[in-house]
This record gives structure tokens, C-alpha cells and sequence, in this order.
């Protein structure tokens, strides 16, 4: 095999499940760009229309395509729309609260569940079975978070949902294999996304990050989509269960003041 076709997806078509902006819409555009044909899915169709006439216009396959994955009714309804058409799903959505375990509400506690975990768990029932009955084989990537293997303050809402997709994707692994559908999960770091965009605003955050981290810059959601493409491709056909930390090396290193 080529080293071209390693990497193409030519021929393939991906869901992305949450690709309006951040990580979502940086992986929604390296798989178009590898040749998938690429659906890009969220709640606000607008945002997504822009994105797929953005992409055709580059030359890329790309239509828009409205999913809450907080509604098990709209996850129905796209996963009996697509049931068997589609070769690629990459489950990004997300949201989060940070705030102290005794302050989260009952309505914060379920919302976070529900987006990150249990809507996403319904969305791969859907579409991985359609993957099964198609008998072509598949790709399933789902995107946790440092949380999905390490305790950070202020996250345990999140925390809970992001190790439950870990885990997701250990027993997926292990169900579906024989199918030929490989599920990975990509764990980033400190990468910068609306979602916490103002916390990393503090210069004590990047002073923190910086003594802290081996690549002490912080992430952004392109430094996650070239892992996703790869998880994607017939390169990673012999990679499944795993979950991949893409930290700069915050999971694994440590770094101190010591110079010999």
C-alpha cells in the first residue's frame, strides 16, 4: 500500500457529531481535505451550512447536517437517515461546568451527562450498528479528555462522562472488532476552545503550563485533527481500544528546575 492511500479516505463517508467550531470543525476539515466525504453535524444548522459551502468551495465533499445529541429523538432521526451509509464516526461533542462537586445543580449534573456521554452512547448504537450491518468495516473515534485517565480539580461532572467514553471505547473495541470496526479514543490536552478560552486568559494558567508541561505551549484543535485522519485511514487498521493522549506531554512527563 502507497503511503498516499495509507492516509486517503477517499471513498469513505464521515459524521462528525458536534463540528460547528473548536476540535469538532478543525477535524471536519482535515477529513474532508483526506477525501472523505464529510457530514458535519450539530444543533445550529446555520454554522454548519457556512462550513460545508466553505469546504465545497475549497473542492471538498461536505453537506451540513442538524443533530442534538442531547435529543434522543434527532439522534434517531439522523441515525435512521444514515443507518449503513456511513464508514467514519467521530463523536466530539461536548460541554462542561467547572464549579466545586457540592455546588452542581441536579440540571448541570444531567446536561453534562447527557451531551457528553449518553447522547454520544445512542449515536454509535445507531450508526456503528448500521457499520455492522453494512459488513464494510469502520472507524469510531471518540474524543475524551485528559480526564479519561488523570483526577483534575473542579471537573468531576466532566470527569465522569470523559472516563465513561474511555471506557466506551475499550468495550467497543472488544465487541466489534470481528467486524473489522476499529474504536479509538483521542484524549487532548490544554487545547483552547470556547469552552475554556477565558481560564487560560489568567497569565498564572500559562505560567502553571510552562513549568509544568514538556511542550509548554498550549494546544489548538488542528494540533487534534491530524490524529483524528490518522485514526480514520488504513494506517490505523491494526489500532483499536486504545486511548491516545495528544498533551504535549502533560500525561507522561514531568518537568523541573534541575540542569546538570
Amino acid at each position: 500500500m502507497s503511503l498516499q492511500s495509507l492516509f486517503s479516505l477517499s471513498g469513505k463517508t464521515a459524521l462528525i457529531a458536534g463540528a460547528s467550531r473548536g476540535i469538532g470543525l478543525a477535524i471536519a476539515k482535515e477529513i474532508a481535505a483526506a477525501g472523505a466525504d464529510t457530514i458535519l453535524a450539530a444543533r445550529s444548522l446555520d454554522k454548519l451550512e457556512e462550513q460545508a459551502v466553505a469546504l465545497r468551495g475549497a473542492g471538498y465533499k461536505a453537506s451540513a447536517q442538524q443533530l442534538d445529541v442531547a435529543d434522543s429523538a434527532s439522534i434517531e432521526a439522523v441515525g435512521k437517515k444514515l443507518r449503513g451509509k456511513v464508514d467514519i464516526l467521530i463523536n466530539v461533542s461536548g460541554t462542561n461546568v467547572r464549579k466545586h462537586i457540592a455546588s452542581y445543580s441536579k440540571e448541570e449534573y444531567e446536561r453534562i451527562m447527557t451531551t457528553n456521554l449518553h447522547g454520544l452512547f445512542e449515536l454509535t448504537q445507531h450508526v456503528g450498528q448500521g457499520m455492522v450491518e453494512a459488513g464494510k468495516g469502520g472507524k469510531i473515534i471518540n474524543i475524551g479528555s485528559l480526564t479519561s485517565g488523570l483526577g483534575l480539580p473542579y471537573l468531576t461532572v466532566y470527569a465522569m462522562t470523559k472516563s465513561g467514553i474511555a471506557g466506551l471505547t475499550r468495550a467497543l473495541a472488544a465487541e466489534w472488532g470481528r467486524h473489522n470496526i476499529q474504536v479509538n479514543c483521542i484524549a487532548p490536552g490544554f487545547i483552547v476552545t470556547d469552552l475554556n478560552r477565558e481560564m487560560w486568559k489568567a497569565g498564572q494558567m500559562k505560567d502553571w503550563l510552562m513549568g509544568t508541561q514538556a511542550n509548554p505551549r498550549l494546544g489548538t484543535p488542528e494540533d487534534i485533527a491530524g490524529l483524528a485522519v490518522f485514526l480514520s485511514a488504513p494506517a490505523s487498521d491494526y489500532i483499536t481500544g486504545q486511548t491516545i493522549y495528544c498533551d504535549g506531554g502533560y500525561s507522561t512527563t514531568a518537568k523541573w528546575p534541575f540542569e546538570p
